[in-house]
């Protein structure tokens, strides 16, 4: 009795498994392959005029060379054939000459004649090596007589039945065929018949004239051919390696200067050399960059003065201020013993010092960020007594405007790295807008926290922001509708003020408004100071705003923040928790 064996599964999942490694190993490098010449073909112009110049060159010059190839063929075997024809027509004469003399097939000397003839016609050696056979066929009544050939070798094989039909009708004929007669492999044979006019019945002639010197001839012409044409797709290839790179290097060198002149290094310039059209780009490109040098030292030297003159007169205002101030004080303590236009005059007097002093301190802030100056002072914070203490301050001037205030701010206590006082600072500047602006709808203030950041949203339900208005909201001395019946007196630097504090944390301040659906922005700053960001815990597009209607454009909420170098990125506003698409750090 035999067993089967059992067949391992183990090994076979082993084996299994291997083979889709290494598939997959290959795909991926395949694919890392394609990826790389992919890139390479997208970013060098070199690459791609190159390997156009080669492909097409290639067509062209296979193309020719088909044809002259073809053409040199056709040729030799046109020479071969006019040779042969006149030696069958030369040899068919003699051969009619040489069987004149006789009428019956049955007469002695016949054969002798047949077998004289044919080795003559064949050079006269009947072991000649000229390759040339010639063999002459006669038929009387229908049933082949005679077959004699020099050398003597099986040749009916290489006559088909449609060139003997052809001969046998009174024409001369020819065939190429491949076959084995003299030696021992297959040579291609051009084969003539010719029929030979007798009085004893017909009598056919055949020349089978080897082709291996025309076939030689034809494979060495293309051979060089196509080494030609490919030494000539060659050349034009490192010819238009070369072409292009007198015009791309000039390129490349203005790009990179193009990249450190957008880097700050405002003295580069290109080589100017010669005086064709690469060297006019050149020095146009240098006269580019010496006016763009010139403006811009102009310009920041006008803005190194206008700072220095904000700084100045905002420090040289403090002193007259305070005397002011002081006075204003007396005045405003005393303002019960006075008449009533004299004490509602100094109730102003002391509303518009305040708003004075709080413009100088704006300034003076500004001025300090346009110096780099400031300085983040972080230390580990929690957000929720920030938020209930703005809130709280904020509370009689939402009382006055009839605005009512929600807090959806966690229980426990979210703890950030962050500077206090600068973001209290932009929390009340958020809630007051919100508030002035609210329409007598409720602010809802929110705060969110996870792994890596924390955000603060302030939504109100007011008039919203124009189209438009969402990139004008952050700038200095704006403001959304400066015919509004304004409460606070605000100075237009809240929101700019609040955007470089946000910066300043590595952080984003963004808005959203749309007409009609009122307002929110958006402050997320790191959990641990100097980490980046990336998400934000809270959404920025309320949930109860209305979505904007598909194919309309504009008719959706913007996003905006600060993106790099203090530009303002403005997107498409998300439905959710969001990637920052500029980041303001």
């Amino acid at each position: 009795m035999t067993t089967s064996p059992i067949p391992d599964h183990d090994s076979t999942s082993h084996r299994r498994g291997a083979g889709w490694e290494l598939w997959r190993g290959l795909s991926s490098r395949a694919a890392r392959l394609f990826a790389g010449l992919h890139q390479t073909w997208r970013r060098s112009l070199q690459v791609r005029v190159v390997t156009i110049t080669l492909v097409v060159s290639s067509l062209l010059v296979g193309g020719f060379a088909y044809l002259i190839a073809d053409k040199i063929t056709s040729i030799l075997l046109d020479n071969a054939k006019t040779d042969v024809r006149a030696r069958l027509t030369s040899g068919a004469e003699y051969a009619a000459k040489q069987f004149s003399l006789y009428s019956q097939p049955q007469e002695a000397q016949l054969q002798e004649t047949i077998d004289g003839t044919v080795n003559y016609l064949a050079g006269g050696d009947p072991q000649q090596t000229s390759g040339v056979v010639v063999a002459l066929t006669a038929d009387g009544a229908g049933e082949m007589i005679e077959r004699r050939s020099s050398p003597s070798v099986d040749f009916q094989p290489l006559i088909s039945p449609e060139l003997r039909a052809a001969v046998a009708g009174g024409n001369v004929a020819n065939q190429i065929r491949t076959g084995r007669l003299t030696g021992d492999r297959d040579v291609t044979y051009l084969v003539y018949g010719s029929p030979v006019p007798t009085r004893f019945g017909q009598v056919e002639l055949y020349y089978f004239v080897p082709l291996t010197l025309q076939a030689t001839t034809a494979s060495q012409a293309r051979a060089t051919v196509v080494a030609t044409g490919v030494a000539l797709v060659l050349l034009l290839g490192l010819l238009a390696a070369l072409v292009t790179r007198l015009v791309v290097t000039p390129v490349r060198v203005a790009a990179r200067t193009a990249q450190r002149l957008s880097a700050g290094l405002l003295d580069q310039r290109m080589a100017v050399n010669g005086e064709d059209d690469l060297a006019l780009l050149a020095a146009s490109f240098n006269q580019m960059a010496t006016n763009l040098q010139r403006q811009i030292l102009r310009l920041e030297e006008m803005s190194r003065l206008q700072r220095r003159f904000t700084s100045d007169v905002s420090h040289e205002l403090r002193t007259p201020l305070t005397t002011v101030r002081m006075a204003a004080d007396l005045i405003f303590a005393e303002r019960d013993e006075f008449d009533p236009a004299v004490a509602r005059s100094a109730e102003l007097l002391q509303a518009e010092l305040d708003r004075f002093e709080e413009l100088l301190t704006d300034l003076l802030e500004i001025s300090r960020f346009d110096a780099g100056f400031a300085v983040l002072d972080a230390e580990p914070t929690d957000l929720v007594p920030v938020v209930h203490r703005v809130v709280d301050r904020l509370a009689g001037l939402a009382e006055r405007v009839g605005v009512p205030v929600e807090l959806d701010v966690p229980v426990a206590p979210v703890i950030a790295e962050i500077d206090p006082r600068r973001v209290e600072r932009v929390l009340r500047n958020l809630v007051g807008n919100a508030v002035e602006h609210g329409e007598g709808r409720p602010v809802r203030i929110t705060l969110g926290m996870d792994e890596t950041a924390v955000a603060i949203t302030v939504r109100d339900h007011g008039v919203g922001l124009k189209p438009g208005e969402e990139k004008l909201v952050f700038n200095r001395f704006w403001r959304a509708d400066p015919s509004r019946a304004r409460q606070t007196g605000g100075t237009g630097l809240g929101l700019s003020i609040s955007v470089e504090d946000a910066r300043l944390h590595g952080g984003w301040l963004e808005a959203w408004g749309a007409p009609g659906q009122g307002a929110q922005f958006r402050l997320t700053l790191p959990a641990r100071a100097g980490d980046r960001l990336t998400t934000s815990p809270l959404r920025l597009v309320p949930a109860d705003a209305t979505p904007p209607l598909a194919g309309v454009a504009g008719s959706g909420p913007l996003a905006i923040g600060p993106g790099p170098g203090g530009a303002f990125a403005i997107t498409p506003a998300q439905a959710g928790p969001e990637r920052h698409a500029g980041v303001g750090s």
